[in-house]
């Protein structure tokens, strides 16, 4: 079976998956596109070939062609595009965030409710990263005990001008928060945020940050932010179990040896660090739309790294310990 597929926000990020789609992945099709610059649309449905560029997201999810629904667009919209998709009974793949506030994930995840049965698939790609994946592996064959503590370091060479310390937590960190949630299957209690001597690259920006996690279970998460680092695109990560560690290994497939030392390359951006993840992520999300079924991050996990962002973002302010509250969890998410 090909998953015909309607594509809401074709920028950067929605291009990029369109490419994977046509020209990397099996089993799906993009059929229709739209964004808010309508000969940017048109332009990348010329390039599909028979996809139609629609004017509006809702013209997508109301396409009888469209069997499924890629969402890449402003956050800010997400909300009405993905509850639209739950109403109109088609599986939804959200990029990161599920929604921008608490109250409209809770919307989200009310109409999912309602209808019975999950539909979202929420964009955190680093759950299909090999390293996270082994990583993970590891933890839940008890290999190294209970884990208690999680170092994660995201370092990124630059950012735009444009770029808040409050983006620090809520676009970067928040990958940081849904992966130390999936690794530990448990739920953050609370977080703090402590500002270290700052970067002189990063001029006003609070770089970099340390952003604390107290998981429920008592285990705790640090998370650092270096987003001026200059040196490359770097993601650790190491976990401390009651017997022993789990640390995430270079990214390099060779180790280079050559007069007198030795290295390896760090990757230039997001996109080439989890290019595989990517196609991984999507290939498999086409896979359980073929058969019927949706898996993966789902809207309660797009809600909790929400309300965590929402109090990472409360601690920068106060400097002091801000507690994440959840709503119970409804039983279509286990």
């Amino acid at each position: 079976m090909t998953v015909r597929i309607g594509v809401i926000g074709v920028g950067m990020i929605g291009q990029d998956h369109i490419r994977r789609l046509s020209k990397v992945l099996a089993g799906g099709r993009v059929v229709a596109v739209a964004d808010t610059d309508a000969a940017r649309a048109r332009e990348v449905a010329g390039g599909l070939g028979s996809a139609r560029a629609h004017a509006t997201g809702q013209e997508v999810i109301a396409d009888p062609d469209v069997d499924a629904v890629l969402v890449c667009s402003w956050g800010p919209s997400h909300e009405d595009y993905v509850v639209a998709a739950i109403r109109a009974g088609k599986p939804v793949f959200c990029e990161k965030p599920l929604a921008t506030t608490e109250a409209a994930c809770l919307n989200i995840i009310e109409a999912e409710v309602a209808a019975g049965r999950r539909l979202v698939q929420v964009g955190f790609m680093r759950r299909y990263d090999d390293s996270y994946r082994a990583m993970k592996r590891t933890i839940d064959s008890g290999e190294i005990g209970a884990p208690l503590m999680m170092s994660s370091g995201h370092r990124n060479p630059s950012v735009p001008g444009h770029y808040t310390s409050d983006m620090a937590i809520v676009d970067t960190a928040v990958h940081d928060i849904d992966i130390a949630r999936w690794l530990f299957d448990d739920e953050i209690a609370e977080t703090l945020v402590i500002k270290p001597r700052q970067n002189s690259r990063g001029g006003e920006l609070h770089d970099p940050l340390m952003m604390i996690l107290r998981m429920r279970g008592g285990a705790l998460v640090n998370v650092e932010t270096s987003v001026n680092i200059d040196y490359g695109y770097d993601i650790r990560g190491e976990i401390v179990g009651e017997t022993g560690t789990v640390t995430m290994a270079e990214s390099n497939t060779v180790i280079v040896k050559s007069r007198g030392s030795f290295g390896g390359r760090v990757p230039e951006d997001w996109r080439e660090r989890f290019m595989r993840a990517y196609d991984v992520e999507l290939q498999e999300w086409l896979d359980a739309c073929a058969a019927g079924e949706v898996r993966g991050p789902s809207s309660w996990d797009g809600y909790a790294a929400t309300v965590a962002t929402d109090a990472g973002l409360v601690a920068l302010k106060s400097g002091g310990w801000a507690t994440v509250t959840l709503r119970d969890k409804p039983t279509i998410y286990g």
